[in-house]
């Protein structure tokens, strides 16, 4: 295969990959999502991810239809990856993408949760223990794997998805990690510590230079240690073993037969010392590193079990500790077109108090349908009105959130949820610009999903804000109506519900509505929308803000205009509601 067949490689990516890498291991990291030896490599880590996730999720990457759905997509891997427990756990985060089949998708989550449950189980100082284990050789790589492998089994945990590490051959692992340190010096170079008679004659090697590197003071020592010139070769011996440890014959064999003086003669002895040394630590090096490939590869088997063990788990534990953080449960895969969530909470308001879980549906489910005030079964589409601020964005990014997470398999924000698997999400966030720029594009990217068979979740916001009130209700009802014509699922958030009407038989409108303000007069919204009906965009709120905390009595003045405009009485009732608030 070649390289440039992959989705993002060039010419130009391709040389380099080549040239750094060469073409089978290049291969190799891509196949195996491997972002560290890309990078290593020389590519950015965002284009190696985007490489990787087409490369390993191309079938499902057009779920991600439209740039805000792409940025959701990012928006949770960004929040999964602050779990992750290792650097290529992060890297292995990134390039989630959807998965092709339900089937993939069941057997995901068995894992998560499975390695969430495990986790849970675990008291704490096992899970920093654990934590430890991963981040002591977070460095990457086989010796990495296999150190880690022995740290986490010396921690005792060996439940759950922690039985795959604790199984591995600790006797074998503890012989890899020998070899795998023997042979990491630079270049081929043998380790130090993987051979005492090796370290010896090294050691003994550079005391030999250190000393040829002053033969001056080396023979101002000996003559001083010598009573009569005849006694300078044994004064010699005696400083060099004294010195570096070695043995007296050795030395003795290294000395010249003849010298024209005493700098000379210490010279060509210390020279000929060096080089039997040399000499010999090359040939030790060299039976050692046999005896070290020879291991490693006896321990081959260990070492590729080791690192798909350890990068799995890693994964795993990962993902575990992201679902807990969030309080994530399974969603519950229906072959009916539905996405229906109890008690929902968007990701990004995680860390907000007081937020309100939210229940709704569109579709046909079966989620609490025996409650009074379940959302109804069988509305393909539902228009969703009400007060500015009051959470109908996040409530469709709440529902974009379930329908990516349920379908790369992962667990969900919502206390239970019922999700058919779709083809394509169009998510379009309200966008503050009006021409016919924005318009052109945003019917471009949101209209041609409709066209095919696709299955299509449609999500909208405020299409209005695009070109002017009339056009847009216009556009607006033929979009709510070709998503029914074309059997989508779709929630589109306007302003404009009555100018809708009428609705396709199994399209309804859903109210969210504002309840007054608060003591501080902050607006107070009851975040679950109710159903069919339309819900109160309720401006007095909002003007009798303004006039409560106008201190110029001129803007004062002007504000109580608008109060006037806008209903005066029902204005003083708000400030009179805020003040009795506040008096209780």
């Amino acid at each position: 295969m070649r390289l440039e067949e992959y989705w993002g490689i060039g010419p130009k990516t391709s040389e380099l990959l080549t040239e750094e890498l060469g073409v089978e291991r290049a291969i190799a990291a891509i196949e195996s999502a491997d972002t560290r030896t890309l990078t290593a490599a020389g590519l950015s880590r965002g284009r190696a991810t985007r490489i990787l996730r087409r490369a390993t999720g191309a079938e499902s990457m057009d779920l991600l239809a439209t740039r805000d759905t792409r940025d959701v997509y990012k928006e949770l891997l960004d929040l999964a990856e602050e779990y992750a427990v290792t650097a290529d756990a992060a890297d292995r985060i990134r390039v989630l993408t959807p998965l092709p089949t339900r089937e993939r998708m069941d057997a995901r989550l068995d894992d998560v949760l499975a390695a969430r449950d495990t986790w849970v189980g675990l008291d704490e100082r096992d899970r920093r223990a654990i934590q430890a284990a991963f981040e002591d050789h977070d460095e990457g790589g086989e010796r990495a794997a296999v150190e880690t492998a022995l740290a986490l089994q010396a921690t005792g945990v060996e439940s759950g998805v922690f039985e795959r590490v604790a199984a591995l051959d600790s006797d074998a692992l503890a012989d890899a990690r020998a070899a795998l340190a023997g042979l990491a010096g630079e270049g081929d170079r043998v380790g130090e510590g993987a051979d005492d008679e090796l370290d010896r004659l090294r050691e003994r090697l550079g005391q030999v230079e250190d000393l040829a590197a002053a033969t001056p003071d080396v023979v101002e020592a000996v003559r001083e240690a010598a009573r009569r010139p005849d006694e300078f070769q044994d004064a010699l011996v005696r400083h060099v073993t004294g010195e570096t440890g070695l043995e007296a014959p050795r030395v003795r064999d290294a000395m010249p037969g003849d010298a024209t003086d005493a700098r000379d003669f210490v010279d060509a002895a210390l020279r000929e010392l060096r080089r039997s040394l040399r000499t010999a630590v090359e040939e030790r090096e060299a039976t050692v590193a046999d005896e070290l490939s020879e291991a490693l590869d006896d321990a081959r088997p260990t070492i590729d079990d080791a690192v798909a063990a350890v990068g799995d788990l890693a994964l795993s534990v990962s993902l575990a500790r992201f679902a807990l953080a969030y309080d994530l449960r399974r969603p519950t895969f229906v072959d009916r077109d539905t996405v229906a969530v109890r008690d929902a909470r968007n990701l990004a308001l995680a860390d907000a108090d007081g937020v309100q879980p939210v229940t709704y549906a569109i579709g046909d489910h079966t989620l609490d349908v025996e409650r009074a005030d379940a959302p109804p079964s069988g509305d393909r589409v539902a228009v969703l009105t009400g007060a500015n601020s009051g959470g109908k964005t996040t409530l469709l990014e709440t529902l974009c959130q379930v329908q990516l997470l349920a379908q790369m398999g992962l667990p969900v924000p919502a206390a239970a949820a019922e999700v058919g698997v779709v083809d394509t999400v169009v998510f379009h966030r309200r966008h503050a610009s009006f021409n016919a720029g924005v318009l052109e594009s945003t019917l471009r990217s949101v209209v041609p999903p409709l066209s095919g068979d696709d299955r299509t979740l449609m999500l909208v916001d405020e299409f209005e804000a695009i070109t002017e009130p009339g056009s847009a209700a216009n556009l607006l009802h033929g979009l709510v109506t070709l998503t029914v014509d074309r059997g989508a699922l779709g929630v589109f958030v306007t302003h404009l519900a009555a100018d809708l009407e009428p609705l396709p038989e199994v399209a309804r409108t859903d109210g969210i509505f504002a309840e007054g303000l608060n003591q501080e007069l902050e607006l107070r919204v009851d975040y679950q929308p109710r159903f069919g009906t339309v819900g109160k965009s309720t401006p007095e709120f909002i003007v009798s803000r303004l006039v409560a905390n106008a201190g110029d009595p001129v803007e004062r003045s002007g504000f109580e205009t608008l109060a006037q405009a806008v209903g005066e009485e029902a204005v003083q009732r708000t400030l009179s509601d805020a003040m009795w608030t506040e008096d209780r």
